[in-house]
């Protein structure tokens, strides 16, 4: 069954998908018996449309969430209560990122996702994906029209992410014979991101991940899709804590405090300081800024490389090492590691939707995982050769302390995920505000309490499982998996059932079974690992 992402005349005027979270200022008036879709609202040309119900199925927010990585907006710097607490109502925060005049968040999450059979044709004739939305509540460009290379540069940044650290410990946990896998799994995830491309073209409407979930397998199928991408954000966010505190601890490695009795190391420390650093972050009220500055993960990525060969070639650290051909008992830790490099599918949908030219897609796709998978085997393979079995989960951690090249990138990979942090929670900060009561909606007290908790606990998760190579191994395994090649296959099996060729089934369902068992194997070496390392 096929299922539409639509939204009603109203919201014609601006978005057609992000409008339904934009938030109206206190200021404005409304009448909540008034018709939210009411023809009075509409221009001339509008008012013979006929009046649909807005769905209300969570989450309504991930759309422009996931925006923040696809597109670059001009960035603006306004914090929680600027300038007075009078404007609250107007916030980011005040009323939960949900507009006051549509329907009260989440009553119902058992409405269908598209009108009934006889209305399809009129909301088809109205609502396509090529229609481009003006501007949100703030002003700011809904859809942008990004270009070829802006495309590829948004693909290469999503890609490029804390995983680059751990690809030469990949290859020492699974010795040389494992790094074919990087490679397969750099096949499969662009086939399965041109599937998403399918899925997207296959009814108006549907323009992100879990509105592919929903076309295939209704409401549930949405709330299944979310949770994963959600669990998987929040994954990557410990990540990036464990990042900071190891970084900063190798940079800093006499460091401590002494707290009302309590004694803090290194780590400990550098953990708790980043998380107060973050926080300021994730309380803005206009993550634009961030967006536009974490473009430049590209370039840290590939400053790092960079600086991991000039180590080698330059400064003479070596490349003596002939390494492991296989070591198979850790060789599932690899395979997580390896899956982890190519998690950005949740991404892709709005990658694809903000082209100007959408028949580009293929092409941005094809060059943005050629350049990143050289990229990441380019460094495993370096990372391994210089540093054989003594490689550490992240290379940074075995680059010589004295050498400039060691310096640059120590510090480019501490500074770079602070721009990402918050980028990383909002999304999963957005779908939580919106489960809050109506009587809590406009108030900016309890996002920031979300906001504020959801950062504190995962710097306590980073504290209790610091191994960063088996946390991406598990993320990996058990949830990039998932979302980058099961349920890609999944969902466009369902949806294009009966029009797709036999060929296509047999890759698919090739897909899903290897998918099924990295996933299944993987998970269980990363867990035993971990709970093997903190007994």
């Amino acid at each position: 069954m096929v299922f539409v992402w639509f939204v009603g005349a109203k919201m014609m005027k601006n978005s057609v998908c992000e409008e339904s979270f934009y938030i109206e200022s206190e200021e404005e008036e409304y009448d909540e018996n008034e018709s939210d879709f009411s023809d009075e609202d509409n221009n001339d040309d509008e008012n013979n449309r006929p009046n649909y119900s807005l769905t209300s199925a969570w989450p309504q927010s991930y759309r422009k969430s996931m925006d923040l990585y696809s597109n670059v907006s001009s960035p603006s710097l306004d914090f929680l209560g600027a300038p007075s607490l009078s404007q609250l109502g107007s916030s980011f925060f005040g009323s939960s990122l949900i507009r006051r005049n549509t329907p009260e968040i989440l009553p119902s999450l058992h409405k269908p996702l598209i009108p009934p059979a006889e209305e399809e044709k009129a909301v088809y004739k109205h609502i396509s994906h090529d229609e481009k939305p003006s501007n949100d509540a703030d002003g700011l460009p809904i859809s942008r029209q990004s270009s070829y290379g802006q495309a590829v540069v948004n693909g290469m940044n999503v890609l490029c992410g804390v995983g680059i650290l751990s690809t030469p410990y990949a290859v020492k946990e699974g010795g040389w014979a494992g790094l074919p896998i990087l490679f397969i799994f750099g096949v499969l995830s662009f086939y399965t991101g041109m599937l998403l491309r399918y899925c997207l073209d296959s009814q108006p409407g549907i323009e992100t991940y879990p509105d592919i979930g929903q076309a295939a397998f209704g409401t549930t199928g949405r709330i299944f899709v979310s949770i994963i991408l959600y669990v998987e954000l929040y994954a990557s966010c410990v990540d990036i804590i464990i990042v900071e505190g190891d970084n900063l601890s190798a940079i800093f490695p006499n460091a401590h405090l002494s707290l009302g009795g309590f004694e803090l190391d290194a780590r400990h420390l550098f953990v708790v300081l980043t998380t107060l650093a973050v926080l300021p972050t994730v309380w803005m009220r206009d993550l634009s800024v961030l967006s536009y500055i974490s473009v430049g993960g590209v370039i840290a990525s590939v400053l790092v490389v960079l600086c991991l060969y000039w180590a080698g070639l330059v400064d003479h650290v070596g490349f003596e090492s002939k390494g492991t051909v296989l070591n198979l008992p850790t060789l599932p830790v690899a395979i997580g590691l390896y899956g982890f490099c190519f998690g950005g599918h949740a991404v892709f949908p709005n990658i694809y939707t903000s082209l100007a030219d959408r028949s580009q897609f293929p092409a941005v796709l094809l060059t943005s995982f050629v350049m990143v998978t050289l990229l990441y085997g380019g460094t495993a393979v370096l990372g391994y050769l210089m540093f054989g079995d003594s490689t550490e989960s992240q290379f940074t951690l075995n680059l010589p302390k004295g050498l400039i090249a060691s310096k640059v990138a120590v510090w480019t990979t501490v500074v770079n995920p602070f721009t990402k942090y918050a980028l990383t929670l909002s999304p999963v900060a957005m779908s939580l505000e919106e489960l809050l009561p109506p009587k809590h909606s406009k108030s900016h007290v309890y996002p920031i309490l979300i906001r504020t908790a959801l950062t504190i606990s995962t710097s306590l998760v980073g504290l209790a499982v610091p191994f960063f190579g088996l946390m991406l191994a598990l993320t990996g395994s058990l949830l990039t998996m998932l979302v980058t090649l099961i349920l890609p296959c999944v969902c466009f099996l369902k949806i294009l059932k009966g029009k797709i060729s036999h060929l296509q089934v047999t890759i698919c369902v090739l897909i899903i079974t290897i998918g099924t068992a990295s996933a299944l194997i993987g998970s269980y070496s990363a867990l035993s690992n971990i709970i093997q390392s903190m007994a």
